[in-house]
């Protein structure tokens, strides 16, 4: 193991101190608190410390959101954005090996919450603002880094209200990279690099019931309770078809060549196992998912209650949504009344892009045998927000990984951790990207 270099230091020492920030997210349980404020100004205090002068705005007290923006060689080129988000979700500490906010250093690894979901990527790109302002790089593109609050839930005091409230700070930029992908899975005797081109779009909708309301004495077949629940069951129990998008086809076709076997969304889940960590995460892409996730009906345990209510989780592919909410409606049934409540489109990004490019050659500098391949994030990220301003995002965060380091399995996770070499990797093949690309 070679000494790290300044930038490798910089990047693990302001990981290790921004997960000693608690900037959890507050959702609707939590009080608000100030964390994601604390962190940001953590992040404008190292930027300050190396000449920059960024911007920075609260959405509401104690949530507060950054955007740096650094000159590029040729203005003419069309800005490249590069955002991590300030905020976690919560830990129980007795779960945990190491504390969760202790930012420990023990076994090889970081250990913390947000080591990988995403301070590691924030103190990424502090450090090598930092570096190319000691180093005067002057990157090819005009870089903007941003820093959100809120990704957990939903961008609404991040993303959503820069791109509101302060468009101009993302002006000029026409392509992104954030979370989720760059984590090297084995394929084959390969290592490949999942870059996530497409996100799946996310909706929730509640079902509601009406029935007669009654002594449960008397039992009646008009009963809100068990038709909810026959909903429910025919909802969870459908299958949607296997669907092809470029996203799934880029996959498809870079995997067969490196496992030797002729992949296509029929077969697919056949093969899961020789597709290792990467296997759980292509899967649920294939479809059109409907999750049941929230219950409620009733008071007492002897009242039959005239109403009961249901929401579900809706995950949908790239293209039109519209055979979506009608299968939705039909497996509700005729009874059951449906509501749509927030619904964001999937994101869809070219897989031809140049940037892709850029990407595999910043991972063959470091890595020779990597082999950045696409695929759809059955999740969402901050790149959804900004689309509607007409970037495409990308989610790639470079992470070279030992083959049985599951690092999507620990998003979220108890023990979330960074290998440290993997976050030194991460430094290197970002600096090359963001200052080629």
């Amino acid at each position: 193991m070679t000494e790290p270099s300044l930038l490798e230091r910089e990047a693990l020492q302001f990981a290790q101190e921004l997960i000693r920030i608690e900037s959890v997210n507050p959702g609707v349980a939590l009080p608000a608190g100030d964390g994601e404020a604390r962190t940001i100004e953590y992040i404008r205090e190292r930027l300050a410390d190396a000449g920059y002068e960024p911007l920075v705005g609260e959405s509401v007290p104690g949530r507060a959101n950054l955007v740096l923006r650094i000159p590029g060689s040729d203005p003419a080129r069309g800005a490249l954005l590069a955002h991590a988000h300030v905020d976690v979700v919560a830990a129980q500490g007795e779960d945990w090996t190491h504390p969760p906010f202790g930012g420990a250093i023990a076994d090889g690894f970081l250990w913390g919450r947000g080591a990988l979901d995403l301070k590691n990527y924030a103190a990424v790109l502090v450090a090598i603002a930092r570096h190319f302002a000691r180093e005067g790089v002057v990157p090819r593109r005009e870089l903007i880094l941003a820093f959100f609050s809120d990704e957990e839930s939903g961008g609404v005091h991040g993303v959503r209200w820069v791109r509101r409230e302060h468009p101009e700070w993302l002006a000029g930029a026409t392509e992104a990279l954030g979370e989720v992908g760059g984590f090297s899975v084995t394929l084959g005797d390969k290592r490949a690099y999942l870059v996530a081109t497409a996100e799946k779009g996310v909706g929730w909708v509640r079902l509601r019931a009406r029935g007669d309301a009654g002594h449960a004495s008397r039992p009646s077949a008009d009963n809100a309770v068990t038709r909810i629940a026959a909903a429910l069951a025919r909802l969870g129990e459908h299958r949607f078809p296997a669907t092809h998008t470029p996203a799934l086809d880029g996959f498809l076709a870079a995997a067969s060549r490196l496992i030797g076997v002729e992949l296509t969304p029929d077969n697919l889940e056949e093969h899961l196992d020789e597709l290792g960590v990467a296997g759980p995460i292509v899967q649920f892409g294939l479809r059109h998912t409907v999750t049941p996730t929230v219950v409620a009906g009733g008071y007492k345990s002897n009242v039959i209650p005239g109403e009961a209510s249901a929401e579900l989780d809706t995950r949908s592919l790239p293209g039109p949504d519209a055979e979506l909410k009608a299968v939705v409606q039909e497996l509700a049934g005729p009874d059951v009344e449906l509501t749509l409540g927030s619904w964001v489109p999937p994101l869809e990004s070219p897989t031809d892009s140049p940037l892709l490019d850029i990407l595999q050659a910043a991972i063959a500098a470091e890595d020779p045998d990597g082999v950045v391949v696409p695929y759809l994030l059955p999740a969402s990220t901050d790149n959804k927000h900004l689309a509607s301003l007409g970037i495409a995002g990308y989610g790639f965060v470079p992470l070279r990984t030992p083959p049985d380091f599951d690092a999507y399995g620990l998003l979220h996770a108890a023990d979330e951790r960074i290998p440290l070499e993997s976050l030194f990797f991460s430094a290197r093949v970002t600096e090359r990207i963001l200052r080629e690309a």
